[in-house]
């Protein structure tokens, strides 16, 4: 008679393993997240290779030295520009990517689409959906109007059916899965869904994509606070790790890579939401700036960098007087605490009395922005709301505020200018060039530079005297 595996609890949000239940785990400190699970007996059997316990007999590996020729990785177009620049170029032969979003964001969408681009363009590829049938799937290509006759349909959950059918089958570039939350291994004890069946699932999945070659998408869903659901062990897994992120509210959806081992982890790509799936946006600018109205007061744009792609976006800033004894301070689209500190500075090295408001920013478009370039663009907007004097309708702000008020220099000047240029803004606020000679920032046509050395010299730029706004 079998010894009974021995229980053990994991973490549903982190993937840790407990020997017995509790109610919180130690490790990320969620509560009511540990899950009884069956040991894997076949994982106490594995014993060193030299004691012959694994039934296979010993072998060497072999080291090469650090030096050598290493050839970049070749690339395969997905049909979709903007995911081609967030992958670094197009998709490398057996990578695995997982992608990652907020439920109804058009993470189906946008790998069906990029599916079909590619089987449009005569590359076989596979999508294996465990959430809709093939009907289904069909119906919203009809919807997305999407011509890929070369594009091969299942509905599917089984993995043990899916990696022998993939094992027999040739010539494939892609196969998506969507989602891995829904893949099911009937060796694992538990549900579908569960770290132990993410983890098993996508690691046969994993596997079978780098032993035949071709490239595979894994759907992934997200928690409530954002992270992909399933063990962290998942992304370390994987290749490249995509989000995307957007409020159902907006039409803008931004694709960002968390991490990318064939490219760089800072590109953004940007979509609209039409009625007719996710269209590409090539000019992110404008599309932010359109419906900003000049000669407000608390209104200021911001020349930014996502990647190697300059964005420029509206910074909106509003002051409302408070009766209490804690003013509030609400950020959508930039870090709460540099807000903080930045109105520290304003206050104490400026002279600007803010203590005494609600303070309230946004950043326009719902893209967050985190480089500290934004600093000087966010104080003018501050600045232009407690004077009450808009901005100039022609204006754009980059730099970094220190603590003493001083406002340092940011990478790519150069290319935050030209944008501002291509958009017609000819009246740049960016921070005193130290670096003479050949090292000279020299403006585009057209466009005139207002160094400012200190914040205060910002600031004093705004009246006091009110002005209605427009």
């Amino acid at each position: 008679m079998g010894k009974r595996p021995q229980a053990r609890y994991v973490c549903q949000n982190c993937g840790a393993v407990w020997p017995k239940w509790s109610g919180r785990c130690d490790a990320c400190g969620e509560w009511n997240t540990l899950v009884e699970e069956a040991a894997d007996a076949r994982s106490a059997s594995v014993r060193p290779a030299a004691t012959g316990g694994t039934g296979r007999a010993a072998g060497r590996i072999g080291f090469v030295g650090l030096e050598g020729a290493a050839e970049p990785p070749p690339r395969i177009g997905t049909g979709i520009a903007e995911l081609d620049r967030v992958l670094g170029g197009g998709l490398v032969p057996a990578s695995v990517v997982l992608v990652g979003g907020d439920p109804g964001i058009g993470k189906s969408t946008l790998m069906l689409q990029a599916a079909a681009a590619m089987a449009a363009a005569g590359r076989r590829v596979l999508y294996i959906s465990g959430e809709e049938a093939v009907d289904q799937l069909r119906m919203r290509g009809r919807r997305l109007d999407l011509k890929a006759p070369g594009l091969e349909l299942a509905a599917a959950i089984n993995v043990v059916d899916i990696a022998q059918t993939l094992e027999a089958e040739r010539d494939i570039a892609l196969v998506v899965i969507d989602s891995i939350q829904t893949m099911w291994l009937e060796t694992v004890e538990s549900a579908p869904g569960s770290v132990s069946q993410v983890r098993s699932a996508g690691f046969e999945l994993i596997r079978l994509a780098k032993s035949r070659g071709f490239g595979l998408i894994l759907v992934g869903h997200v928690t409530k606070e954002g992270a992909i659901a399933g063990p962290r062990v998942l992304e370390h897994m994987v290749d490249a790790v995509l989000y995307f992120e957007g409020d159902r509210g907006h039409q803008f959806r931004i694709l960002r890579a968390a991490k990318n081992r064939f490219g760089a982890t800072d590109e953004i790509g940007v979509f609209a939401m039409t009625d007719r799936g996710l269209s590409e946006v090539p000019n992110p600018s404008a599309l932010f700036l359109a419906e900003r109205r000049g000669n407000i007061a608390g209104s200021a744009v911001f020349a930014g960098l996502e990647g190697t792609r300059p964005v420029l976006l509206e910074v909106q800033a509003l002051l409302a007087p408070n009766t209490g004894s804690s003013p509030r301070r609400a950020v959508v689209g930039w870090d709460a605490a540099r807000l903080a500190m930045l109105l520290a500075v304003l206050e104490t090295r400026c002279g600007l009395r803010l203590s005494g408001s609600d303070v309230y920013l946004n950043v326009a478009g719902g893209l967050r922005v985190s480089e500290p370039a934004a600093d000087l663009a966010v104080a003018a907007a501050l600045a232009s709301a407690a004077t009450n004097q808009p901005t100039s309708a022609g204006s754009v702000y980059f730099g970094e505020v220190g603590l003493s008020g001083e406002v340092r220099q940011v990478s790519q000047a150069e290319a935050r200018l030209k944008e501002a240029q291509k958009l017609g803004f000819e009246h740049v606020f960016l921070p005193r060039r130290v670096a003479r000679g050949r090292n000279r920032l020299v403006a585009p046509d057209g466009v005139r530079l207002e160094e400012i050395g200190h914040l205060s010299d910002l600031t004093a730029s705004f009246s006091d005297t009110p002005a209605a706004d427009g």
